[in-house]
């Protein structure tokens, strides 16, 4: 391994001399600099971080956990947070809760030992109003930015997230304006907040529109395609009159597409359907899915600037971004009586 030695040697200057035109100190010439540098990278020089880290008090490292990875909804969003975290000189230790608190703790607690100088967080979501790896981070007094809304046990701590209830909202005014009065809805984990602000997003559209809130038309599923699946099986088990169908998710919505359309019925001739999120997969689909277009990217960029913005010591506040629609062919008018099937 190179040393800073290595290259005074064959400068023909001291090692403080070196450390500083690396570092770009001011009372090094600019020719000196110019040739140390030149030096340093023909010999392959590598800084020493750690050293580094000693010097400054930091370590140029943030931690980022998110539920898992194979999950499309974070995939732009990490890859705008690793995007910019690069551009500020900085690396990312990555980590999976897997949706278990007792993981998430565990990695939280891994990356404070690492003296991280900063924190990305997708929270496990509990019902507790307190969890005590977060008073630990508050303890600490480590920069954290969450990535999506807050529960009550983290609320204490900025993030950045979507404006769920408004998107949802304009999700079922979509199907609405088509013409359909029977709206079913498939809902998302019970203790995550971002489900219980979507499923309000519909049931206000409904009021609005004058239409009942029908507990019948509500089922429980949760965020895989597999709930979806098991939503629309129970959907057609209990003679569901709905015209249209809002997921929570696109995950849910192509599980509940993909039941419905192995019962023979047709998208969008016979149900309308509308997901959540815009995940690739949903353009692609063989019915192309009508959803919110979540800003993945915008939302991993907006999570950096807060992040900069607490490493300065400055006062911040979440973001919340809007979401749009995206019409795609999963929806239409339903059919009336009269109309051939």
């Amino acid at each position: 391994m190179v040393r800073l030695k290595d290259i005074a040697q064959l400068a023909n200057v001291s090692i403080m001399t070196v450390s500083k035109a690396l570092r770009d100190a001011p009372d090094v010439s600019t020719a000196t600099k110019s040739r140390i540098k030149a030096l340093a990278s023909q010999m392959g020089y590598v800084p020493d971080s750690s050293a580094q880290g000693l010097r400054t008090k930091t370590t140029k490292l943030f931690g980022l956990i998110i539920p898992s990875s194979t999950n499309p909804v974070y995939a732009r969003m990490v890859v705008a947070v690793e995007e910019r975290a690069h551009e500020l000189g900085y690396d990312i230790l990555f980590a999976h809760s897997l949706n278990l608190p007792e993981r998430e703790e565990s990695c939280i607690r891994r990356f404070l030992s690492r003296r991280v100088d900063g924190l990305f967080i997708s929270p496990v979501y509990r019902f507790e109003a307190e969890a005590r790896i977060y008073q630990e981070i508050l303890a600490s007094k480590t920069p954290t930015v969450l990535l999506g809304p807050p529960a009550a046990f983290c609320k204490l701590f900025p993030g950045v997230e979507i404006e769920e209830q408004i998107a949802s909202y304009t999700a079922t005014r979509h199907l609405i304006q088509l013409g359909h009065r029977r709206i079913a809805y498939l809902t998302g984990p019970q203790v995550a907040p971002w489900a219980h602000e979507r499923f309000e997003g519909y049931r206000r559209a409904l009021r609005e529109a004058g239409l009942e809130v029908d507990d019948k038309l509500v089922f429980q599923s949760g965020s895989t395609i597999e709930d979806g699946t098991n939503a629309a099986l129970q959907m057609l088990n209990e003679g569901c009159p709905a015209t249209a169908v809002q997921a929570v998710s696109d995950l849910v919505a192509i599980g509940c597409a993909n039941a419905l359309l192995s019962q023979g019925l047709k998208i969008p001739g016979d149900i309308s359907i509308v997901g959540f999120g815009n995940i690739l997969v949903a353009e692609h689909f063989q019915v192309p899915l009508t959803t919110i277009s979540q800003p993945k990217h915008r939302l991993g960029s907006a999570a950096v600037d807060i992040m900069l913005s607490l490493l300065r010591g400055e006062k911040v506040q979440s973001k919340r971004l809007p979401a749009e629609l995206v019409e795609r062919k999963s929806t239409a008018p339903p059919k009336t009586p009269h109309q051939p099937s």
